[in-house]
């Protein structure tokens, strides 16, 4: 079955690289890197992004598109995924080096960075927190729509009790080993189910499904015995770095519970921002907001400067109001809906 290609045009189109180069991991794997934004010596912030299961780099086409501009960007297509091949390893521990070898490719040594990660991107950032690799290149971290260990357990896709049932159905359906699409009326609305929250535009969903329905059914079910089994908790303890964390009040893969487990063990949480009627995807349903996250950590803890930030501490709620998050969300709908 032909995969569906990316849009063409909008926010959610990718952005073409100023540069692309290949990362090669330990076990010699090939990454796929680009580059957006500034020249290495311009003196701009950098930004490196992770993308989550199933995704890609056109993942991050909105963020990318706005950061670009005074940021130097740089994403990757975890393996398996977008331009990166398949490799017979798979596991925290490929994540992790994988994201050591972007991170020597792209950066000149030193060189910090701010590290957002996604889901499964999310995850490669706890699997690496205490590699040297990078400690030496991680200014500070976002965390979005992601958790460090009972992923199946938690997840509300399958909307019945929590226990043995909902677990061992949950683990078939994000296991299945056949095809999700082609792209139809009823795929858009199943997988808007599943990832997206009530609030997301069509705009939003089509970009997503078009991601999604991208990634090879083998390779999808391959990450997702592994997501099923991850234990990162000793991770996140290990994740010393100033990082915020954002999640969907409507996620049903990564719940709200993870999020906030997350901020209450992070050594150094600079914030936990829930947002209202969003789901699991939320830099494509919320990419204003989760661009000014990166923005804000970028400011303070990347460049050495840059002004005060709305974040909480010591794991408490970003004190951004529940009407200030719902005024950035309108904000983003209106422009996505005029095609910004």
């Amino acid at each position: 079955m032909s995969r569906p290609p990316h849009v063409v045009s909008g926010p959610y189109a990718p952005a073409k690289p100023v540069r692309a180069l290949t990362a090669v991991s330990a076990d010699g794997a090939r990454l796929h890197v680009e580059v957006h934004g500034p020249a290495e010596d311009s003196g701009a912030p950098a930004v490196v992004l992770a993308h989550g299961w199933t995704c890609s780099t056109a993942f991050w086409a909105a963020q990318i598109r706005e950061l670009a501009a005074d940021h130097r960007v740089i994403a990757y297509d975890q393996r398996g995924h977008g331009r990166s091949p398949a490799s017979p390893a798979c596991g925290a521990e490929a994540l992790a080096d994988d994201l050591e070898a972007v991170l020597a490719a792209a950066l000149a040594p030193g060189e910090k960075a701010v590290v957002a990660g996604h889901s499964m991107g999310g995850m490669t950032v706890m699997a690496a927190a205490g590699r040297p690799g990078f400690q030496e290149h991680a200014a500070a971290v976002l965390l979005c729509s992601t958790g460090s260990s009972r992923l199946v357990a938690e997840s509300t896709v399958v909307p019945i009790r929590p226990g043995r049932l909902r677990t061992r159905l949950t683990a078939r359906v994000l296991g299945a080993r056949g095809p999700l699409g082609p792209l139809t009326p009823l795929s858009l609305r199943i997988l808007k189910y599943a990832t997206m929250g009530p609030r997301s535009g069509p705009q939003a969903v089509e970009a997503c499904a078009r991601i999604v329905l991208g990634c090879p059914p083998r390779v999808r079910h391959a990450w997702s015995r592994v997501l099923a089994g991850l234990d990162l908790d000793q991770g996140v303890r290990k994740l010393t770095v100033p990082t915020a964390v954002v999640v969907g009040g409507a996620d049903r893969l990564t719940p709200p519970v993870h999020a906030r487990a997350l901020a209450a063990a992070l050594p150094h949480c600079v914030g936990l921002t829930e947002l209202p009627g969003l789901g699991h995807m939320t830099p494509v349903e919320a990419p204003g907001l989760i661009t000014g996250k990166i923005r804000e950590l970028a400011a303070v803890y990347a460049t050495g400067g840059g002004g005060a930030v709305r974040v909480g501490r010591d794991g408490a709620k970003d004190t951004d109001t529940d009407t200030d998050i719902d005024n950035e969300l309108d904000t983003d709908t209106a422009r996505i809906g005029e095609g910004a």
